[in-house]
């Protein structure tokens, strides 16, 4: 198969993203966002928030990881986020299992790199790869507060699970994981944030 082939055929098997649904709806409440929406809006975050992202991270790494972090989900279905800690550890085996099948799919040496990027994504040991991550637990967070609670209220979630995420923001970016806080504490005044159980 010639390498244009290839690659061809692996867009076309990405455009699937298209139809794998998240928790999260769109800010208009009119539906729930695909995966591959939430995959552009994260690679817009990373653009317009640049400023955030540690000194000296290289942004089109950033970027790059953001469009190919979900791919996987094509085979591997989007999990809630809170989920149980058995469910995540089923998840995380699943999507290895579809990087497996779709990074192969393209030809040898383009196949490797962009897997290196999406194992880079997923073992957060690298600048860009935090930064992305942070992107990436921060934007349903927005996406919660202009709904008015969406999936937070939807599921019960209460402030101290969301707490809990901050600090993979944090370590990304302390400045977007001081706002995260922010944002939380004005969740919870609004009433559209359950407090941490007491």
């Amino acid at each position: 198969m010639e390498p244009l082939d290839s690659q061809v055929g692996f867009l076309l098997e990405a455009d699937r993203l298209k139809t794998v649904l998240r928790q999260t709806t769109l800010t208009d409440r009119s539906r729930r966002e695909n995966s591959a929406e939430h995959s552009w809006h994260l690679a817009l975050m990373a653009l317009v928030l640049a400023g955030h992202a540690p000194p000296g991270a290289d942004l089109g790494r950033v970027v790059a990881m953001l469009v190919l972090h979900d791919l996987v989900e094509i085979d591997a279905g989007d999990l809630f986020v809170y989920a149980a800690e058995a469910d995540q550890a089923r998840q995380e085996q699943a999507e290895r299992a579809a990087a497996d099948r779709l990074f192969p799919m393209l030809p040898p040496p383009q196949a490797s790199s962009l897997r290196a990027l999406w194992d880079e994504f997923e073992e957060r040991a690298t600048a860009e790869a935090k930064f992305a991550r942070a992107l990436d637990r921060l934007q349903p967070m927005l996406i919660n507060m202009v709904t008015g609670g969406g999936t937070w209220m939807a599921h019960g979630v209460t402030a101290d699970q969301v707490l809990a995420r901050v600090a993979l923001i944090e370590d990304g970016s302390p400045s977007l994981g001081a706002y995260a806080r922010d944002m939380i504490e004005r969740a919870v005044d609004r009433g559209i944030l359950a407090p941490p159980p007491t």
